[in-house]
């Protein structure tokens, strides 16, 4: 890789973890172009180089913060699911592990999705991108944690528990919403299977 594309490619990381940071903490539509480009240390046409619009850049953002996440989530489920839980177990230990995380501002994807309000934009259509995978592999945990073959509707349920959880833990600054959300969620566990 040449120096001018391995410096380019530095430029773009930065401006992307910037903004991630920023976004995460204040906001997308609170934070600028030009403190983003303060921050990262690049010049506003090295910004506009790889992102065509602030609409691009939140888009790039919640692709990174996905990859991201995901790979770290599942660093605290492998780390609970080693010390003995079970995959649902590890789920709701992980989502403890992310309330109790420094900076913790709930969840990026409803937070950007709330603030674009236009369901038509890139970054909103990801975020719903986002939250299908995410509630997918719950399912996947829930039916295999639980053994219950039709886990639709009490995974949408336990979903809902969890999309709580995030906003009540936001509002209480508090991770005890994972444990409240784990035994709703057991319970509803428990009742789909005398069914």
């Amino acid at each position: 890789m040449s120096k001018t594309r391995a410096k380019s490619s530095d430029a773009r990381q930065r401006i992307v973890e910037t903004a991630e940071r920023l976004f995460y903490a204040e906001g997308v539509r609170a934070v600028g172009i030009d403190r983003i480009v303060a921050e990262a240390e690049v010049a506003k046409m090295s910004l506009y180089n790889h992102f065509s619009s602030k609409d691009d850049l939140i888009l790039a953002v919640l692709q990174y913060r996905e990859e991201k996440f995901s790979a770290l989530f599942e660093q605290w489920m492998r780390r609970h699911t080693e010390a003995g839980l079970d995959g649902l177990g590890a789920f709701f230990a992980a989502l403890q592990d992310w309330f109790e995380s420094p900076g913790f501002r709930g969840c990026m994807f409803i937070n950007s999705r709330v603030e674009l309000a236009d369901a038509g934009h890139p970054a909103s259509k990801f975020s719903a991108y986002h939250k299908a995978r995410f509630h997918q592999m719950l399912r996947t945990i829930i039916q295999e944690s639980s053994g219950i073959k039709a886990a639709e509707l009490t995974a949408s349920a336990i979903a809902l528990l969890v999309e709580g959880a995030i906003v009540t833990a936001v509002m209480e600054q508090s991770s005890k919403p994972a444990e409240v959300a784990r035994d709703a969620a057991l319970a509803l566990i428990a009742r789909a299977k005398r069914k």
